[in-house]
């Protein structure tokens, strides 16, 4: 059994940190990268608070394909390219977006969204998925949060 506890009132680099401790050590021996999405998709949505989605896109076969998440259904299949998502996987760069209405070529898979932060996970060099992470607060993200996301992405880019 995991007892993860993250303390809402702590700086956000030290929630980051237990964030990334915690998906180290709750994919530790486990091979199926499905699993672990899942399970680092529900610590995302313990550990980060303000979120209505939260959860990865798979890269397969071309295009981004919905994986484990938490919040509402959302877009099965994202084109590189389109939308927050597909611009972070072609770009390979992290994706902040303080109002999701202004970025060109959203894709609104819940209407309640309104920024997004969409952080790609590469495995020796190559894309395998993306981190992606809904608010309904406008500009609910900073650089604070994209780095520890990609720390996160860094962290568990071995075993998704």
């Amino acid at each position: 059994m995991y007892a993860f506890e993250p303390d809402p009132a702590q700086p956000k680099a030290e929630l980051y940190r237990e964030l990334s401790d915690a998906a180290r050590a709750i994919t530790s021996g486990e091979r199926d990268g499905v699993a672990n999405m899942a399970n680092v998709a529900a610590l995302l949505w313990q550990f980060v608070p303000q979120l209505n989605w939260a959860g990865f896109y798979r890269m397969v076969d071309g295009e981004l394909v919905l994986g484990p998440f938490q919040g509402k259904a959302a877009c099965i299949r994202i084109p590189l390219g389109q939308g927050v998502c597909g611009v972070a996987a072609q770009s390979r760069e992290t994706q902040l977006v303080e109002d999701v209405h202004a970025f060109p070529g959203h894709i609104a898979c819940d209407g309640a969204s309104q920024s997004e932060l969409v952080v790609p996970v590469l495995r020796d060099g190559q894309l395998i998925a993306v981190i992606d992470l809904d608010s309904p607060e406008l500009a609910r993200f900073d650089a604070e949060d994209a780095q520890g996301i990609e720390a996160l992405a860094a962290a568990i880019s071995r075993v998704i």
